[in-house]
């Protein structure tokens, strides 16, 4: 991976780590101050704690990007200690996930005339799923890697007591 890429990516993630800081802010803040409708229409506050959530696990994973990019940059990607970041990225989208079914099955209810918003929704959740599987099955192949990235070194230094 090239500096220049690198250096695109990072800050790309700050971007939107900056973005989900001053999200949570406001969300906080409104949660303080207590300014919910008072008409009742759907239940702000809890979309307002969801949305805090789904930060944080945006947060994570941005976090665990940067570390697998800061490894990739050193060449040490290909080592056990990658898996704890790929595990934090896959535990992040999850939760997302989880947090998303979440605000659909809170929403439903308010569209009982229109079901199908429910369903879009329900498919959103879905597919945010499926990114979990998609990074699941490519640290399955960050183990492939690294289990022949430690067979190339021990034939290597079998091959050097023979030499």
């Amino acid at each position: 991976m090239g500096k220049l890429a690198v250096r695109a990516l990072r800050v790309v993630l700050v971007a939107v780590f900056a973005g989900t800081v001053f999200v949570q802010v406001l969300m906080v803040w409104v949660l303080v101050s207590g300014s919910d409708p008072e008409d009742g229409s759907l239940p702000l506050t809890p979309l307002r704690v969801i949305a805090v959530l789904g930060m944080v696990s945006v947060q994570v994973a941005l976090f665990g990007v940067w570390r697998l990019v800061t490894m990739v940059r050193r060449g040490t990607v290909f080592s056990p200690a990658a898996f704890r970041y790929v595990d934090a990225v896959i535990g992040a989208i999850v939760a997302a996930a989880l947090l998303w079914f979440t605000v659909t099955a809170i929403n439903a209810p308010g569209q009982r005339d229109d079901p199908g918003v429910t369903v879009i929704m329900g498919g959103i959740g879905l597919a945010i799923l499926g990114v979990a599987l998609i990074v699941l099955v490519l640290r399955m192949l960050l183990a492939q890697a690294v289990a022949r990235d430690v067979e190339a070194v021990r034939l290597r230094a079998e091959l050097d007591e023979v030499i």
